[in-house]
């Protein structure tokens, strides 16, 4: 099947300098537009990123029993979510393993949107038995925009009459973005200060030209990737077949991961009734999770020991990493990273990786593995709880 192209491609391809795509979700997004990422992750964190999120698989979600719906399937309870509000939530089997996690959006009173990084169209139809409900694919009929960094609040204040100021964390707004309606939710994936922007597919290309007219005095760059995926590490951020399993993708029990173990406990609402999971969950909670995603920071002196004992100066990734990677206490390994980068902001090198309960406790010393001239060496760590950044302009 030929790869598709989003919506925004006409603007996004002729920027693409160095022809650096790749695939997600059977479409082409850009790894980077310019010849090396650095700049477009420092728009994120000091003016303003504009990422195209079209191939996220969004679907419609309509009906009198649409509510109930979905709180048979995601963790969180559905009644609390108010018309205007975005929640964050994983979905799971039977067992009470992630099947995939993404946001669901309260559109009006039985009006909902879910995004979801892999295909979730069948798992919503197997669990609508019986309910007065309908759904729709719509990932091809609407595009997607993520304005993300301290500037983007200023830059949608250029271009929109709503309420931008007054729009909360998590909430959403429908809004006429220079003649084209749209709806902005406060959302995103860089732990910063974001929004993203939701309108037809065939009216995506004025908005884009809108945001980088407004946008250009205040630095907007459009940004691929590799600069969002520095930036998802420094904000604690999961990825889906990175750092969890699809428990529809795993080939065997241990790949898998509860939300708990994923250190989304805080997503699980064991007071609703009934949804996918919930007995297995309710178990797991009484007797506690057996493993624990946590944050590394890998202490450089260390690093730069192993590096000096074969007359080197220190050699990090370019670009973020998506590997299996050891972590160690003392001579065992107890767990492993499953990507992490340098943070040109924090200065630091650091991970994300799973280590089981006993080792996750912040200000353990654990080390991570490190290939130092061919050979494998150790380099110490120490749990940190993430995000390792969280400005407080995310939420004010």
């Amino acid at each position: 099947m030929a790869l598709k192209f989003t919506p925004f491609h006409a603007r996004t391809a002729p920027l693409n300098a160095g022809h650096a795509w790749r695939r997600w979700a059977g479409y082409i997004a850009a790894s980077s537009y310019e010849l090396v990422h650095e700049r477009e992750y420092h728009a994120i964190r000091s003016a303003a990123a504009l990422l195209d999120v079209s191939p996220l698989f969004k679907y419609s979600i309509t009906g009198r029993d649409a509510a109930k719906l979905l709180d048979r399937v995601i963790t969180r309870n559905v009644a609390k979510l108010k018309p205007g509000q975005v929640y964050y939530t994983p979905w799971c089997d039977a067992a009470g393993k992630m099947i995939d996690d993404g946001t669901v959006s309260r559109l009006g009173e039985n009006e909902f949107r879910m995004t979801a990084a892999d295909p979730t169209i069948r798992w919503l139809h197997l669990n609508s038995k019986g309910l007065d409900v309908t759904l729709e694919d719509v990932s091809e009929k609407l595009g997607a925009l993520s304005l993300q960094g301290p500037n983007a609040r200023a830059i949608l204040k250029q271009l929109t009459s709503a309420d931008i100021d007054g729009l909360k964390y998590f909430r959403l707004t429908k809004a006429d973005l220079r003649g084209v309606p749209v709806t902005i939710s406060r959302t995103g994936y860089t732990g910063d200060l974001g929004y993203e922007i939701w309108m037809d597919a065939d009216r995506a290309l004025p908005v884009w030209d809108a945001l980088i007219d407004a946008g250009t005095p205040y630095g907007i760059t459009p940004c691929g990737m590799l600069g969002l995926d520095m930036a998802r590490i420094e904000a604690g951020l999961m990825l889906i077949e990175v750092d969890y399993v699809s428990s529809h993708h795993a080939m065997i029990e241990r790949q898998k991961s509860s939300p708990y173990e994923m250190n989304l406990g805080w997503t699980v609402n064991l007071e609703k009734e009934w949804f996918v999971g919930k007995a297995a969950l309710e178990a797991e909670q009484q007797r506690g999770p057996e493993w624990s995603f946590v944050g590394l920071d890998i202490d450089w002196d260390s690093l730069e020991r192993l590096y000096a004992e074969v007359g080197l100066p220190p050699k990090l990734p370019a670009a973020a990493w998506r590997v299996s990677v050891p972590v160690y206490s003392g001579a065992v390994q107890v767990g492993y990273a499953t990507s992490g980068s340098w943070s040109p902001l924090l200065k630091k090198y650091i991970a994300l990786a799973h280590v089981p309960a006993q080792y996750a406790k912040p200000g353990t010393a654990l080390a991570m593995e490190i290939t130092v001239e061919h050979y494998r060496k150790k380099a110490a760590a120490t749990v940190v709880k993430t995000p390792f950044f969280n400005p407080e302009r995310k939420k004010s």
